[in-house]
């Protein structure tokens, strides 16, 4: 009975192998060399830039998941992948949540004049 339920255990679990971990070292080197080049040689314009840097980083949370988390759909019945998604939608959330006031600060606040920033108590 014991041995029947090792060989069921062994079956549902996921080893990695060198190659998959060299397979994504070598994705994330790349995901990472690419976004520091096009900063550093100023390709695109700024807004591109920027688009181009989260696409990246979006590109490389999913080849860590992968690669190195080893997360699947089929892993736990869907759970993970279902968690991840809440994750993925709960990071969107706050991060356009955050950008969104940032931009109606900067946009608000009002513009002080060097003489006024001086005489600040």
């Amino acid at each position: 009975m014991n041995v029947a339920r090792n060989e069921y255990h062994q079956d549902m679990v996921f080893h990695a192998t060198l190659r998959g971990y060299l397979t994504g070292f070598f994705l994330s080197a790349v995901l990472t060399a690419i976004p520091f080049w096009l900063v550093m040689a100023k390709v695109l314009p700024p807004e591109a830039t920027k688009f181009a840097l989260v696409a990246f980083a979006a590109v490389q949370v999913v080849v860590h998941m992968v690669y190195f988390l080893h997360l699947n759909g089929s892993a736990e019945g869907g759970w993970s992948m279902l968690a991840t998604l809440f994750t993925v939608v709960v990071l969107v959330i706050m991060l356009a949540g955050s950008t969104w006031v940032m931009y109606h600060l900067n946009t608000n606040m009002m513009p002080m004049d060097p003489h006024a920033m001086r005489n600040m108590p």
